[in-house]
């Protein structure tokens, strides 16, 4: 039997609470007890048996946290409901690979009360971090991600990104698996998990949590006052809510400038420093099709404020066009001042892999030819500055903002269209995760979505203004510009990098000792 009756309820149980600690729902203290059914099943379970039980954990959780790629299929992609289910079913089960190989190796490596409570957090993270970059990479609701809110434990990311907060969540976790074990008097593989170990590890763990809480709150007052005495930008976001059904007809070409022209005006008196718009908010490639851009430029020119627009690029060579999801950066006299041209593609969204092997594959935006990526950790300087900007789901991995902070961008930016996402939980779960680029690195950020949500964050991750969904908005708010340099930002992913390789040579010295006793006896 692929997994017993009873574990089937385990990992159900934990994968749905797994999935309340994100938004909507948003329950994040849910976060530090979802993972307690999956150690209780492990205790007895061997590495492939756990390998199962986490399987089916993950595969509960991210079918009912992705649930909304489902009518993103449908609608945009114009795929029948059951292809889509089954596009989503398959993608689900490869992430849910990650959660069985946290089950198996933690089965393998943890088989003692003392050395599971060690491993778990370890294992959880290399994890993680493998999810990160494998294939393209997906880090989309790390178990970190649910604490978003909670501003004196996310300023540890500045030190060890937001591994370093899965990290103690996962810890807490275990904790309490060890607890329960310990009252109730289960054995862990054979052995009895004491009440000494027990509460030994909750003690440990309620003062590292103490730690962490201490260092976010020294860390919230001095990044308050180095925000009170920086300079300054006065930054506008533009939400057009353009109805992507209609975003890319020509019909509607003229409407769309025209909702973003008026927006703008609208807060030309409050004199913005920066004007932003959301990604391809002008649907038509910008600087080349001369009617629409000079209606965009004719409204810039005469002001004082500079503007970054979101719009597809296109760039001839030789003997074929490469395009390019870009942010144009245009100055007050309407004259372009720099570009930047999106790095971290969406398979299928904006590119297609394996087309040369696989031709019949196709795309869900079919207005355009496959994009080319641009140039990881680009920054456009402006006057004095340097912005680095994230196109729409760019922004979910810590590498792409850190490049650029560590090439001088002094401002983050993202722009995106989460109009794919429709009234689903999907908008709110992208929005979330943009809060720990701030906290990494110690730069504000503005963010101009098409249909929502657009908002302000500044260098200590409070979200100081947010927009709802589908409406017309323009928000003006001044963001400090800090110049300091986090350990995050120099260091990058070392703590994760470490839990990775302390895993696999966990993993290695546990399949090759035994063999070399063997060899020995």
């Amino acid at each position: 039997m692929f997994i017993q009756r009873k574990s089937l309820i385990y990992s159900a149980v934990c994968g749905l609470l797994l999935t309340a600690a994100f938004p909507k729902w948003g329950l994040g203290f849910l976060a530090w007890l979802a993972l307690v059914p999956f150690g209780l099943a492990a205790r007895t379970l061997k590495p492939g048996e756990s390998f199962r039980f986490g399987f089916a954990a993950g595969l509960v959780h991210y079918l009912s946290l992705l649930y909304w790629l489902v009518p993103t299929m449908r609608i945009y992609g114009h795929l029948p409901a059951l292809l889509a289910v089954v596009i989503l079913f398959s993608f689900c089960c490869f992430l849910a690979l990650f959660f069985g190989a946290v089950g198996w190796s933690f089965s393998r490596l943890g088989r003692t009360p003392l050395l599971a409570a060690l491993w778990f957090p370890v294992i959880w993270v290399a994890a993680e971090y493998t999810r990160t970059f494998l294939f393209s990479g997906f880090p989309w609701a790390l178990l970190g991600h649910s604490q978003y809110e909670r501003l004196a434990l996310i300023q540890l990311a500045d030190l060890a990104g937001v591994y370093g907060l899965s990290f103690i969540v996962a810890g807490v976790n275990f904790g309490v698996v060890l607890l329960v074990a310990a009252a109730c008097r289960l054995r862990w593989h054979g052995s009895v998990v004491s009440r000494r170990l027990a509460t030994g590890a909750g003690a440990v763990l309620i003062l590292v949590t103490g730690a962490v809480i201490l260092y976010g709150q020294t860390r919230l007052q001095q990044i308050d006052r180095s925000q009170a005495t920086a300079d300054t930008m006065k930054v506008a976001a533009i939400q057009g809510n353009i109805d992507q059904a209609l975003k890319w007809d020509d019909a509607f070409k003229a409407e769309t400038i025209e909702t973003y022209n008026r927006l703008s005006a609208g807060i030309a008196d409050q004199r913005p420093d920066l004007v932003v718009w959301p990604e391809t908010a002008a649907p038509f490639y910008f600087m080349v099709e001369e009617a629409p851009t000079l209606r965009i430029l004719s409204a810039i020119r005469g002001g004082t404020s500079s503007f970054l627009i979101g719009s597809p690029s296109v760039l001839k060579r030789a003997d074929d066009y490469e395009f390019y999801n870009s942010a144009w950066l245009i100055d007050p006299n309407g004259k372009p001042q720099g570009k930047y041209d999106k790095a971290h593609l969406v398979p299928f969204g904006e590119y297609t892999p394996f087309k040369k092997w696989l031709p019949f594959l196709g795309k869900i935006v079919e207005q355009v030819g496959d994009f080319v990526p641009g140039p990881k950790g680009r920054v456009i300087g402006w006057n004095g500055h340097k912005l680095g900007v994230q196109i729409c789901y760019e922004i979910i991995f810590p590498d792409l903002a850190r490049a650029q902070v560590r090439n001088g961008a002094d401002l983050l930016v993202n722009i995106t269209n989460d109009a794919w996402y429709g009234r689903t939980s999907g908008p709110y779960q992208h929005f979330s995760m943009v809060v720990f680029r701030a906290v990494e690195n110690r730069r504000a950020l503005v963010r101009a979505a098409n249909t929502g949500i657009s908002g302000f964050v500044d260098s200590a991750g409070r979200i100081t203004r947010s927009t709802g969904l589908y409406e017309e908005a323009a928000v003006v708010q001044k963001l400090p510009l800090l110049k300091t340099r986090t350990v995050y930002t120099r260091c990058g992913d070392l703590f994760a990098k470490a839990c990775l390789f302390t895993t696999v040579a966990g993993i290695i010295s546990a399949w090759l000792l035994p063999k070399i006793r063997a060899r020995r006896q």
